[in-house]
């Protein structure tokens, strides 16, 4: 009985480690935040009829605009089109007095990269959606998960759960990058990501 009985503290002792390494550790260490304004993508793209690229655009100069300037939503919400309280606290917060929304961005990546939509979205095809996951598919924005370590956010970490179960995460590291680039053919050297 006494054998038994270290087996089942070792493996208590071991799954208790487990789940604080999976799930306490995780929780501790990404801080959690909403976003300013709560956005349905899906509303978007449904009853208005939009495409990413129509707040998400690349420039004619091959550059991205990224996060949309908040005359991008004047353009439609000058006055609200729906009924919902988020809307109207969005226009009275932002487009009446035309003041940027402070966006966390989820996906922004370290200083020392260098990174192309242009090449990315118009040369290789790819979609929104190979990197960004089904925002276009959400009802709501999910809160921003900022690494309280490194300050980076989830979204480009990826999520260490899935990686456990997996063996592959949904995130934005090189990692990531290069298993996409040797994928499809793709030769690089260090300089054409790595400023």
């Amino acid at each position: 009985m006494k054998n038994y009985r270290g087996s089942i503290l070792f493996l208590a002792g071991f799954a208790v480690a487990l789940a604080a390494g999976w799930i306490a550790f995780p929780k501790a260490e990404y801080e959690r935040q909403n976003q300013p304004v709560q956005f349905s993508h899906k509303v978007h793209r449904d009853k208005g009829g939009m495409k990413c690229e129509d707040c998400h655009a690349i420039r004619d100069d091959g550059t991205f605009s990224g996060i949309p300037a908040v005359d991008k939503c004047a353009g439609c919400h000058a006055s609200p089109m729906g009924a919902t309280d988020e809307e109207k606290r969005m226009i009275k917060r932002y487009i009446e007095p035309n003041r940027e929304i402070p966006w966390l961005v989820y996906a922004r990546q370290p200083e020392n990269v260098r990174f192309s939509h242009a090449f990315h979205v118009k040369l290789a095809k790819l979609a929104c959606e190979r990197c960004h996951q089904a925002h276009g598919d959400s009802d709501a924005l999910p809160a921003f998960e900022r690494d309280r370590v490194s300050g980076y956010s989830r979204d480009i970490l990826g999520d260490p759960a899935l990686l456990a179960a997996s063996g592959h995460h949904p995130g934005m590291e090189m990692d990531d990058c290069i298993r996409c680039h040797q994928v499809r053919g793709v030769q690089d050297s260090c300089l054409a990501c790595h400023k």
